[in-house]
């Protein structure tokens, strides 16, 4: 479905010195930097696969996601969606993919959501039957029955946000691009769109492609994650191999029935990493992980026990700051 092959975009930009005299020098003489927001950028993403873009702010990934759509022409490089060159702006693409934004808003700003639902079926010409059908589906599931006949004005960020949701999927895209879809819900909502993009993928066998900074909206989505880093590839494949590869070790969430010393968390193996009076947090090695819950489960009043992996912000952490020292060597 998405062929990536060496993509690069770099941009020339502007440097100059603060003040008058750098001003005036600048409209006679300029001086450029090449700043590489993506740096040959290779992937391939299936029909129906759910990928997690994912990388710090500035890593290139929306630079990346708005080459994908077409909104940004690649300095060098293949990319194909759907057998379309996205920079063509090919009729067939635009109606077979969606890019939605937290940041940025097509719903029409002093009309209701429902006149964006009617344009959108305009624009795409859907059968009126299938955008009854879609609609029909989408309002009730998102709980759009009260928003979708107010102006957009008066939504709140969620509720526009879910609409958002709604009328990029009118035309039923197969190819959907998703940055910061949960951004401004709540969380049972944040729960109930999770669930949705799932049965989207489901039904329509559609393609995912998310970028989000809530760890939550990744676990939840997506089945692969593809790590970007200043313009380059850094990991490409499973979460659970990522977390296999950054930190082996697991967590052991120790809940106490009576408070514990820190001297009796010490004789445990492994490391502490937080304690309180009646909980602590161990860090302990995939090898040792049963001698630590059987010792934990002798020694001490242990009322409840919870094993985890690393949190997912941790691993991305680690992955980050390895890959910024292998470059600087």
């Amino acid at each position: 479905m998405i062929h990536v092959r060496d993509l690069v975009k770099h941009y020339r930009v502007h440097r100059r010195a603060p003040g008058f005299g750098a001003a005036l020098r600048s409209v006679f003489s300029r001086k450029f930097d090449t700043v590489r927001a993506v740096d040959g950028v290779s992937f391939e993403i299936g029909e129906g696969d759910r990928i997690g873009f994912l990388g710090p702010n500035g890593a290139g990934k929306t630079t990346t996601l708005k080459m994908l759509s077409g909104l940004l022409h690649p300095t060098s490089g293949e990319v194909t969606v759907a057998g379309h060159v996205p920079k063509d702006r090919d009729h067939e693409l635009l109606r077979a993919i969606m890019l939605v934004t937290g940041q940025k808003q097509q719903l029409l700003w002093d009309l209701p959501p429902s006149e964006t639902f009617e344009l959108n079926r305009a624009i795409y010409d859907v059968p009126r039957a299938q955008f009854r059908q879609t609609v029909d589906e989408l309002v009730p599931l998102l709980g759009l029955e009260k928003l979708i006949g107010t102006p957009t004005r008066q939504l709140s960020m969620g509720e526009r946000m879910k609409c958002e949701l709604a009328a990029a999927l009118i035309h039923r895209p197969k190819v959907l691009f998703l940055d910061e879809p949960t951004i401004g819900l709540d969380v049972t909502m944040q729960s109930t769109v999770r669930e949705f993009i799932r049965g989207y993928n489901r039904r329509h066998r559609a393609t995912v492609i998310l970028t989000s900074h809530d760890m939550d909206d990744v676990t939840a989505i997506a089945e692969r994650i593809i790590v970007i880093d200043r313009g380059k590839i850094s990991f490409d494949g499973a979460l659970d191999a990522l977390i296999e590869k950054m930190q082996p070790e697991k967590r052991v969430r120790l809940t106490f029935a009576e408070p514990v010393g820190e001297e009796r968390l010490a004789a445990l193996p492994g490391r502490v990493l937080e304690t309180e009076p009646r909980r602590a947090l161990l860090q302990v090695a995939q090898a040792d992980l049963r001698r630590a819950v059987a010792s934990a489960l002798e020694t001490l009043p242990v009322a409840d026990l919870e094993v985890e992996g690393a949190p997912l912000e941790d691993v991305l952490a680690d992955l980050f700051s390895r890959t910024a020292a292998e470059r600087s060597e």
